[in-house]
């Protein structure tokens, strides 16, 4: 890596970048040609989560983020989904570098399994977020990434493409928005954000930086839509500290804590209290004992010698003395709160006089299993408080006000919603005409969809924008165990069918030359009926199966691909006729 220094603050200048810096097109501003500016987003513009977003220009391409998203309820046996990178396949020597906005998983979380295969390209982040690259990056056995790390004033060029950032508030710290100059015009990513006033152990937004920037000419604005659909301004942290305060003052015993294992704001409010209230506290949950180790180590976090104690010594110090930070609010099987309220936990019971605080929001679709570990909490004695009852919980992501004020500070010529479900991101964009936008500039794209943007001297910043009817591949890739890819939208509607209707096995022996049946065929039932239960069922099964292979051409030779498929649809067609269900039914040949 090579430095250059200009007016005090570092500039940093890609190595093999050759004559994409010093080309006659550069020399003097910005580059003449028609090349257009392209911008693709393959995550994070139809659910929360896979946020990949790709900006090409000529022979330049950087991206910002690489995350995963978690699986749908639909989804069987689904670890993960990253993003698609096909697009980028014989383009990988054009990838200037990777910008991560911040260490949250739907942001680092495909960097393992994707950027090997482009090349492993240099991975720009703020010391946290690349901290937790790294430590993401231990769990699996690829080469080791090419990490850099950077300051909010510091400037990337890479190829045509300037990088530079603005701090803004999250729920982790170092988040950063990301500030893309280019030939065509000057485009700005906000990452996840909200402002907030009063945070915890953070500084407020850049509100000035992000001012110049605005005043300076901002072709586009990408924004995110999390929390779009909510009305007002985002809660502040310190709002959060207070009641948090109140109850873990006023508790008689025990206070046991479920939040995010990355709200590391919140973990450092619930430290600060603790030692202010001489109370220990004991973290548990693997990644949140590994998030908290990692800002210690970096000094994000300061805690005094002897508040944090080991989960196992909890019965060491008087319960009225004792705060449990751990995983599992989201209601996740395996996660501390869960093995804690079905008594699984080694060292933790439920005991009367404890106080549970759900200190996060309800991700949708998991309303159901929270409620249920909530019930179970209430019956073992212990008293539940969440979110609704008072703020306990503020999320990390800009409200309606707080987005208005955005684009009012950056005052970009397009806008682009990004980060949500396409019914947010149709939110977040009547939020942009609400304040005088012009709707014909308000992009609202799918995934893959290409946006174009080409120098016009006759445009308001020299440029006009598009929204092509172009795609590239932005399908789910989906990550299960060591397979990447191989779980195809096929095995999935197996997998859904199976887990709705059940399988039935039938396994039929026949003479190799004949065709013959050999014997009566072997059923078995798993998920569709208890075969003890439905005997007459099954018999009848039996039946059909044998008159199948029985009702054929003696003269014809044994076809098993035949029988196969005579048997899948006939007995298919029989049982749903008998259930109105429909099992997986799969014939097994078997020749003797």
């Amino acid at each position: 890596m090579i430095f250059f220094r200009k007016s005090g603050k570092p500039k940093r200048l890609n190595q093999g970048q050759g004559e994409n810096v010093m080309s006659p097109a550069t020399k003097g501003g910005y580059d003449k040609s028609p090349l257009k500016l392209r911008i693709i987003a393959i995550g994070g513009l139809e659910e929360v989560g896979r946020n990949m977003t790709l900006f090409e220009y000529g022979s330049d391409i950087i991206i910002i983020d690489m995350g995963l998203q978690f699986p749908e309820e639909d989804m069987p046996g689904i670890d993960y989904i990253i993003p698609n990178i096909s697009y980028l396949k014989g383009k990988e020597k054009n990838i200037r570098g990777i910008v991560i906005t911040h260490g949250h998983m739907d942001h680092i979380g495909g960097i393992p399994h994707l950027a090997p295969r482009l090349g492993n390209p240099t991975i720009y982040g703020t010391k946290l977020t690349c901290a937790m690259i790294k430590r993401r990056q231990e769990d699996y056995k690829s080469e080791p990434l090419n990490l850099a790390v950077v300051k909010e004033d510091e400037t990337l060029t890479l190829g045509k493409i300037e990088v530079s950032f603005f701090h803004v508030n999250h729920s982790i710290p170092d988040s950063v928005g990301v500030v893309i100059k280019t030939p065509v015009g000057t485009i700005v990513h906000t990452g996840d954000w909200k402002f907030d006033y009063t945070p915890v152990g953070e500084r407020p937004a850049d509100f000035s930086k992000i001012a110049q920037i605005g005043k300076a000419g901002v072709l586009a604005l990408l924004c995110d839509s999390t929390d779009a659909p909510e009305e007002g301004h985002q809660i502040s942290e310190q709002e959060i500290g207070k009641n948090l305060k109140s109850i873990i003052e006023k508790a008689p015993g025990r206070i046991i804590i479920g939040t995010f294992s990355s709200l590391l704001s919140r973990v450092e409010q619930i430290i600060t209290l603790a030692e202010e209230m001489g109370k220990k506290v004991a973290v548990d949950g693997f990644s949140m004992k590994t998030n908290v180790e990692i800002v210690k180590t970096l000094g994000y976090l300061k805690v005094k010698p002897g508040t944090l104690i080991d989960i196992k010594d909890i019965h060491n110090y008087p319960q009225e003395k004792m705060i449990v930070i751990c995983t599992g609010a989201q209601g996740e099987g395996r996660a501390v709160l869960m093995r804690i309220a079905n008594e699984e936990h080694r060292f933790v019971r439920i005991e009367p006089k404890d106080t549970v605080i759900f200190s996060s929001s309800v991700i949708p679709g998991n309303e159901r299993t929270i409620q249920r570990l909530k019930d179970t909490l209430y019956r073992k004695g212990a008293d539940v408080i969440h979110y609704k009852m008072m703020d306990i919980h503020a999320g990390g992501h800009a409200k309606a006000e707080d987005i208005k004020l955005m684009i009012c500070l950056v005052r970009p010529k397009y806008y682009i919603p990004i980060h949500g479900p396409h019914s947010f991101l149709r939110m977040n964009a009547k939020i942009a005409e609400s304040i005088g936008l012009d709707s014909k500039n308000i992009f609202v794209a799918d995934n893959g969809q290409v946006m174009e943007f080409q120098s016009s001297p006759r445009e308001t910043y020299g440029a006009v924008g598009r929204l092509t009817p172009q795609h590239v591949p932005a399908d789910y890739v989906m990550v299960d165990g060591l397979g990447v890819g191989d779980v195809s939208q096929v095995v999935l509607r197996d997998r859904q069918m199976m887990a709705e209707d059940g399988m039935i096995v039938i396994i039929v022996t026949v003479d190799g030359k004949t065709g013959y049946l050999i014997g009566s065929p072997d059923i078995i039932s798993r998920g569709f009926v208890y075969m003890r239960e439905s005997k007459q069922l099954i018999e009848q099964v039996r039946s059909k199966v044998k008159k199948l292979i029985t009702d054929r051409d003696p003269k014809s030779a044994a076809d098993n691909i035949f029988i196969k498929n005579k048997i899948r649809d006939n007995i298919g067609q029989f049982l749903f006729t008998k259930t109105e269900r429909r099992p997986m039914v799969l014939p097994v040949i078997i020749e003797v």
